[in-house]
Order: structure tokens, then C-alpha cells, then sequence
């Protein structure tokens, strides 16, 4: 029998695990180890090298056309001492992510690759966007905080595949009932996911606020985290916009100063995420 959303969903979304895998726990150390202002290089890479396949992903990733510059890393100690602590961190996250963006299930795993070029082209959005508004100081920051800002719906679809592999539930799935899950629980979820994971509040603040009725004008990345996330509708890159809030971003336009040249740069690099 088809399903519709309900409270009896919702009851057993609430009943499985926080622990289920929404980030790879190098990366999640690494983030950590960004919170001490003493970290070393050799601690990154020391880190990084825990996980081989990470360490692969990491390396594709830093010698892509998005960061390698002139010259092309052969090991991650060369793409630490290259692009240094912060961004080596960003790309580790980003690596991970896409990883785990995948479902033996049709149905989750397609919207799960949905969910992931959102993210990604947010992260790179928040990233471009914290730079052309003046604001460079901000870019790793924007970054993590664009690519994590929807993680409560990994979350979700993570909870909704193991329902609906639990033949007891019987539970069957459809798109429109993943819609309605995204928009009733991913703040709340991301939140939750946020605190338990110990992620800097700096960023559990943006997964709480970027569907905010308001905000601070003087909270930058928050603002570029509603800026990127409402336009991405219209780039044709946020594939399930059920839940669409703030209904305009005249407020983060206006504190952010950005003129039509620098939308038209945000949108050229969001598209640019994707090929």
C-alpha cells in the first residue's frame, strides 16, 4: 500500500540511530582538528592517512581543475603543504560526502545524487560568494558551511532506507513522501545530527537557521548560505525545493552588497560545479 507521510513514520524515523553514517570519521577528525589554533601540517596528514581510500579521493580531488593550480600533487603531504590545513579539510569533507551519498535502494540513491550536486554546488557557491562580496577571510568557512548545511536530509534518507529495508515496518517509499520528510524534519534532524557529531557551532547555527522566517544582517555566512541555497532553485540545482524559506533574499542581497555582476558570477560557478 502506498504510503503518505504521517506520525507513524515520523515515530520511527525518531527511533533509529543518531550513529547512522552521515560522515567519515577522518574527516570528522580532521574538522576537529581544526579547532586547535596549534594544529600542525604533520597532524593533517598523519590523519588523512588512516583512511587509504580517503587519501585517493582527496588526491583526485585536490589535482581536479578546481585546485590544482601548476603543479599537481603526487602525495597528500605535497596537497597539505599546496593548499594548506583548511582546504585540505574542505576537500577531505567534500570527498567523504560523496561517498556516502549512495543507497542500494533506486528511489534513495537517486535523490541522494540529487542531494549531492546540491550540496557540492552550494559548498562552491557559499565559497565564491564569501569571496566576491569581500568577504575572503570567510571562503573555507562558507564552503563547509554551504556543503553541510542540508546534512539532516542525509540523515533522513539514511533513516528512511533502513525502514524501509526493516520488512516489520513496511514501509513503501515514494518520492512525495520523501518530500514531505525533507520538509517537516532536515532543520530539526540536522540540528540534532550536529550536537551529537560535536560539530563547531558555527556551523550547527547555519543548519539551524538557513530555512529561518529572519536572520542577523550582521551574520555573514549565514547570509551566504540563504543566498546560495534559495538560488540554487532557480539554477535548476536543488532538485526537491518543497520546503522553500525565506520566500525572497532581498534582506541577504542587501547585506551582502551583492550586485547583479556578482549573481551572475555565483551562478556561473554553481553550474560550473557540476561538470
Amino acid at each position: 500500500m502506498k504510503m503518505s507521510f504521517s506520525l507513524d513514520l515520523r515515530y520511527h524515523i525518531c527511533r533509529q540511530p543518531i550513529e547512522l553514517q552521515v560522515f567519515n570519521s577522518v574527516a570528522l577528525e580532521l574538522l576537529q582538528l581544526l579547532a586547535d589554533p596549534d594544529i600542525e601540517i604533520r597532524d593533517v596528514i598523519e590523519t588523512i592517512n588512516k583512511d587509504p581510500a580517503l587519501s585517493i579521493q582527496i588526491l583526485r580531488m585536490a589535482n581536479s581543475s578546481a585546485y590544482m593550480g601548476r603543479y599537481k600533487s603526487e602525495t597528500i603531504k605535497d596537497s597539505v603543504n599546496r593548499l594548506g590545513a583548511k582546504q585540505i579539510t574542505n576537500i577531505a569533507m567534500a570527498a567523504s560526502q560523496a561517498a556516502l551519498h549512495a543507497s542500494s535502494i533506486p528511489i534513495v540513491n537517486d535523490i541522494m545524487q540529487g542531494l549531492w550536486l546540491h550540496s557540492h554546488a552550494c559548498a562552491i557557491g557559499c565559497q565564491s560568494l564569501a569571496v566576491s562580496t569581500g568577504h575572503r577571510e570567510l571562503g573555507d568557512q562558507a564552503y563547509l558551511a554551504g556543503l553541510l548545511h542540508d546534512i539532516g536530509k542525509l540523515y533522513l534518507l539514511k533513516a528512511v532506507e533502513q525502514i524501509s529495508l526493516n520488512r516489520e515496518t513496511r514501509f513503501e517509499l515514494d518520492r512525495e513522501t520523501v518530500l514531505d520528510v525533507f520538509s517537516d524534519m532536515h532543520v530539526e534532524q540536522g540540528f540534532r545530527i550536529m550536537y551529537h557529531w560535536d560539530i563547531p557551532p558555527l556551523y550547527s547555527s547555519i543548519v539551524a537557521n538557513h530555512h529561518a522566517d529572519s536572520f542577523d544582517p550582521h551574520d555573514t555566512l549565514l547570509a551566504i548560505v540563504r543566498l546560495v541555497n534559495f538560488n540554487s532553485i532557480g539554477y535548476e540545482l536543488n532538485t526537491y525545493p518543497r520546503f522553500i524559506q525565506p520566500h525572497d533574499v532581498v534582506p541577504e542581497i542587501s547585506a551582502l552588497y551583492a550586485n547583479d555582476a556578482i549573481l551572475e558570477q555565483l551562478e556561473s560557478d554553481m553550474r560550473g560545479s557540476c561538470n
